[in-house]
């Protein structure tokens, strides 16, 4: 090697690293990375989804009916008893080669476990990272636990929600959040993960017994309070014959109602999915219900949490002049009216606190408590006092021994 040739070397290919290539000192080389991810995922009201001349679910998971599709197909329990005939003699004639998976729905079992369950029967199935679909069916627990798991099997893979509750219909299937309970912690883990599809169909509502039906009425009726005074009166009008056969029948007053739920849903949650704002109307009704469903014993729907946590915000509004002692009465009746408690046992001034407590951690260090401001529109509050809890306890259970109103 000559004497020219050994002398350029180090400037194409350093021999060893040098003071010029050490890390600078402070405050040193910073990198900074922005990307934007577009979402979009559709929301469809059908009838006679199960039907083979409904081509909606096969769509969604990509079949024309000549065969070569595969899918995941995760059904709640008791669905599964009412309607698996159905949904395979569906796939079958949609020559869609579907995995079963049929798993508990209930709240109890809402755990990482049954997440990690549904990983695990995409690895057995060897699904495809983004041709082929998760799809399940059944309430808002399978819906969270489902849509997590898809969330995190290889950092994402397409779900479709095919929800069969009315709290799944309004609520739970419409949003990007997933997640799962963490000891007496509501939805403690969890993503946002949006589906493709979520396909709904009244006719499912036609099995949902009465409990479970004033489950999901306790969110229409968050959403009246908190947005719509028109679906409020619609609502009042109207209670005292929603039930499972008039919301499957899907008469023009059920209609309204349950698109007007929807649709306010989603007009809150479409500007801020990810919760980068964190004061949220749609909270009404769940500041103190997460950390205090899961400690009733036996624990209460989560519906029947957010209609006491709603019956609770109605009396501090009262308190506080944002609504008149009659429109409180209105509200408190409506929620009664819909089959939902008023009190509960564990909702106590010191638990209440345990819960106000945690809302602040989860909203980032301030109460942002929505209250509704007049029914139909809300106004957030940061100062609320162990007092003013106390009071407002006292003022549902007057208003509930007076008219002899549910306490569970």
């Amino acid at each position: 090697m000559t004497e020219t040739t050994a002398a350029a070397l180090p400037s194409r290919l350093p021999s060893r690293l040098t003071t010029a290539f050490d890390i600078p000192r402070p405050p040193g080389l910073t990198w900074y990375v922005q990307a934007q991810q577009p979402i979009g995922y559709e929301i469809s009201l059908t009838r006679g989804l199960l039907s083979p001349a409904n081509p909606a679910l096969a769509k969604a998971v990509g079949a024309d009916g000549r065969g070569g599709v595969r899918a995941l197909v995760v059904v709640d329990r008791v669905v599964d008893e009412l309607y698996g005939t159905a949904l395979r003699a569906y796939f079958d004639a949609w020559r869609t080669d579907a995995t079963w998976v049929v798993m508990p729905g209930d709240e109890e079992t809402k755990s990482l476990d049954q997440v990690v369950e549904v990983t695990r029967a995409m690895t057995e199935m060897g699904i495809l990272r983004r041709t082929e679909r998760v799809v399940v069916v059944g309430g808002g627990v399978l819906m969270d636990v489902v849509g997590m798991a898809a969330s995190l099997y290889r950092r994402g893979a397409p779900y479709i929600r095919v929800p069969t509750t009315l709290i799944g219909q309004v609520d739970a299937g419409v949003g990007v959040k997933t997640g799962v309970n963490d000891g007496t912690h509501k939805n403690r883990l969890g993503t946002y993960y949006a589906p493709e599809v979520t396909l709904i169909d009244p006719e499912f509502l036609r099995t949902v017994p009465a409990r479970h039906i004033a489950n999901g009425l306790a969110e229409i009726i968050k959403m009246a309070l908190i947005k719509d005074a028109d679906l409020f009166r619609l609502l009042e009008e109207t209670v005292a014959h929603i039930s499972s056969d008039t919301l499957a029948d899907c008469g023009a007053a059920m209609s309204e109602v349950v698109s007007r739920a929807i649709a306010g849903m989603l007009d809150e949650l479409e500007p801020n999915l990810w919760e980068g704002v964190l004061e949220r109307s749609v909270d009404y009704g769940h500041t103190f219900s997460p950390s205090l469903e899961l400690r009733a014993d036996p624990p209460l729907l989560h519906g029947e949490a957010v209609g006491v946590d709603m019956a609770v915000c109605v009396a501090l509004a009262a308190g506080r002049r944002y609504l008149s002692s009659a429109d409180a009465h209105r509200a408190l009746a409506l929620i009664a009216a819909a089959g939902l408690p008023l009190t509960h046992p564990v909702f106590t001034p010191e638990l209440l606190q345990v819960g106000l407590t945690d809302a602040v951690k989860h909203r980032d260090g301030l109460q942002r408590l929505p209250l509704t401001n007049g029914i139909g529109s809300c106004v957030f509050v940061n100062d609320i006092t162990a007092a003013e809890l106390s009071r407002a306890l006292d003022f549902v259970h007057a208003y509930a021994d007076q008219t002899d109103g549910p306490d569970q």
